[in-house]
């Protein structure tokens, strides 16, 4: 006979399932009775792991932020050259993409709705923190010469932040290329170019 769920698997359950809806409908189109539906389970039990669903994607959104600059910082300190610091760190954005996608997607459609509430303050900082560690890390490309030194390191930031990210709309885990093949495609394109020579 299977074991019960433990209240603590449940609760990582309803999350991920949370998580899914989110991502899939949008965090204001997505009600606390589809979450509850989806996990077969009545509205009110739900309030037994959540006091909201706000609650629910603040959890989503703050585990994965944390992991994710937590692994940029690890990149930011390494003893990498700057142009593998910033291999290191497209390859990372792609595996987050591969193992993170519906807090991705829910991050790249939601933040700016969220962003207008107190409680998700710390997505703008976020996004500030991004900017830094990107400019950072392209900076000290330029200034070893492995970058161009007439690249405008402000647009370059903007071109890697909005095709990288906004793969997460597109990209499937276990589909035809992982997600080491499309960091590898994309880094070729970045770094060497899509003409011959």
């Amino acid at each position: 006979m299977p074991e019960a769920p433990t209240a603590g698997t449940r609760r990582e359950e309803v999350l991920h399932i949370a998580a899914q809806l989110f991502a899939e409908k949008g965090f204001k189109n997505t009600t606390v009775r589809d979450i509850a539906d989806a996990a077969g389970i009545l509205s009110g039990s739900l309030y037994h792991h959540f006091d909201s669903k706000e609650s629910m994607v603040d959890e989503l959104l703050v585990r994965f932020q944390t992991e994710l600059f937590d692994r940029y910082d690890e990149i930011l300190a390494s003893d990498l050259d700057p142009r593998a610091k910033i291999e290191a760190a497209v390859r990372l954005s792609f595996e987050t993409i591969d193992q993170r996608g519906p807090e991705v997607a829910i991050f790249q459609n939601d933040a700016a709705y969220l962003s207008s509430f107190d409680r998700f303050g710390y997505l703008e900082d976020r996004n500030r923190q991004s900017r830094q560690i990107w400019m950072t890390l392209l900076s000290q490309g330029v200034d070893s010469g492995a970058l161009r030194k007439d690249l405008d390191i402000e647009l370059v930031y903007r071109f890697i932040r909005d095709t990288v990210w906004v793969a997460v709309r597109w990209y499937r885990p276990g589909g035809k290329s992982s997600h080491h093949d499309v960091a590898n495609q994309y880094l070729n394109i970045l770094l060497e170019g899509i003409t011959h020579g």
